[in-house]
């Protein structure tokens, strides 16, 4: 028999369970840095259940994002703008997420295998140029960066809210 690992947040609007199956982590997006977007960049998807009032459940799939630096020197945690991970949570619920990210996520087995299945991908697509080759090189180098976070890394990481455009009447 294998246990499950799994955590709980209990949120204003039920408890949300986090299982640690691969099937439940998914890597959306991955970036390296060009000239415009200096910054590593990946996009997780969590798959989670909300158990509301302790009567009905719903699955959900919430994201947010690793970004790193050029030398992977700073690490900063990023808000998407919908279906965010942080997204209508008070300051202490998002203190609990980030905590989860950092004291779980990044140990479990589904993170590991979603990122070991994304630089087997890499290592076989195909490299035609110079460009290709660094591409495959970079982001294969921050796949592996990413395999080797802390808890520490995690929590000292700054959580950026996504800039959101103001809207000005003009009469």
């Amino acid at each position: 028999m294998n246990l499950l690992d799994a955590k709980v947040i209990n949120t204003v609007y039920g408890l949300e369970i986090y299982l640690d199956l691969a099937e439940n982590i998914e890597i959306k997006e991955l970036y390296v840095p060009t000239i415009d977007s200096p910054f590593y960049d990946i996009q997780f998807g969590i798959e989670y259940f909300l158990l509301r009032e302790g009567r009905y459940h719903s699955s959900q799939r919430n994201y947010f994002h690793i970004c790193m630096n050029h030398d992977f020197s700073l690490i900063t945690l990023k808000e998407t703008e919908t279906e965010s991970l942080f997204a209508v949570k008070n300051e202490a619920e998002r203190a609990a997420t980030k905590k989860l990210l950092g004291e779980w996520f990044i140990q479990t087995k589904g993170y590991q295998s979603s990122l070991n299945r994304c630089i087997t991908k890499v290592k076989r697509e195909d490299v035609c140029t110079t460009e290709d080759i660094q591409y495959k090189t970079d982001t294969i180098k921050f796949l592996e960066k990413l395999l080797e976070l802390t808890t520490e890394d995690i929590e000292q990481a700054h959580v950026e809210r996504p800039v959101r455009l103001q809207a000005v009447s003009i009469s």
